[in-house]
């Protein structure tokens, strides 16, 4: 039976969750699967992925196939790079404690690019919104002032008028 790590589409229209399963090559994409690894939103941002790390390491291990998708999100996840590792102490080539500070070392790396990279997004986000806040600031200023121009016109138009109606009225008398 060839098994395969695979995703299962759910989720309304237009907005898909995946989940992330074991099935049998054979089977419907969104039929009878052997075992749920996990989950992939790929709506948020960044994509928000919830793999059984251990789970999915024991598959790949006995031979399950994952398709392209799969196959980027365990690596994203590291999963695929373990197995690397593992297959080098299995080879001699490592030890275990090499493979683990390997491993261990590419998750911080890991980790700080993505708050990096997370930092980066909210910043670009609170220039942008101090940005529009400045240009609205300066189109209220604009308003402002065309509104007080109008106003000190009408002022003096009026003070005209009430000036004439007051010569009109001593000159009547």
């Amino acid at each position: 039976m060839p098994v395969k790590i695979r995703l299962s589409r759910h989720g309304k229209k237009r907005k898909p969750i995946y989940s992330v399963v074991i099935a049998d090559s054979r089977a419907p994409r969104d039929g009878k699967f052997i075992e749920k690894l996990g989950t992939f939103n790929p709506n948020t941002n960044p994509t928000t992925i919830d793999i059984n790390f251990e789970r999915a390491l024991y598959w790949l291990q006995t031979g399950a196939q994952p398709t392209d998708t799969c196959r980027t999100i365990l690596s994203e996840k590291g999963v695929l790079y373990k197995k690397h590792l593992l297959g080098g102490v299995k080879k001699g080539a490592l030890t275990q404690e090499q493979a683990d500070s390997k491993f261990n070392d590419w998750i911080k790396n890991k980790e700080s690019k993505l708050t990096s990279v997370a930092v980066g997004m909210k910043s670009a986000a609170e220039k942008d919104a101090q940005k529009r806040m400045d240009a609205e600031t300066k189109a209220k200023e604009k308003r402002a002032e065309a509104i007080a121009k109008k106003n000190a016109q009408q002022i003096k138009e009026s003070a005209v008028e009430t000036v004439e109606e007051t010569t009109e009225q001593t000159t009547e008398e």
